[in-house]
């Protein structure tokens, strides 16, 4: 069982801005800007390299809750960053997709220049 599994059956306590039958959404309880909610789909998906076709819509929706997250925590207008982590040397921690959404602050260059 995952970490996010844990989270979601209530084994593990979150700060929950979101829920519904394909997805919940909590803070992260190590934040990297002043808003960052992890986003995440109820279904299991080990990795960005594991989704289906089929995962298009939830996909989808994953994204559609990060457009409304991002509009009620006030960083729609100013901007905010949406992130899939791959694998180890993508920096992926947890083995169940998550898209991260962080904002509330500049947050410079994506990738450093080599």
């Amino acid at each position: 069982m995952t970490l996010f599994e844990k989270i979601m059956n209530g084994d593990l306590p979150a700060d929950f801005v979101h829920q519904d039958d394909q997805a919940v959404a909590f803070r992260d309880i190590n934040p990297a800007a002043p808003v960052h909610i992890l986003i995440v789909p109820r279904k299991v998906i080990p990795t960005t390299n594991d989704i289906t076709d089929e995962d298009g819509p939830l996909i989808g929706h994953m994204f559609a809750i990060a457009r409304d997250l991002a509009k009620k925590e006030g960083i729609a207008d100013d901007g905010y960053r949406l992130l899939f982590n791959c694998n180890r040397h993508g920096g992926q921690e947890v083995y169940h997709l998550h898209l991260h959404l962080l904002g509330g602050r500049p947050l410079g260059r994506m990738v450093a220049a080599a």
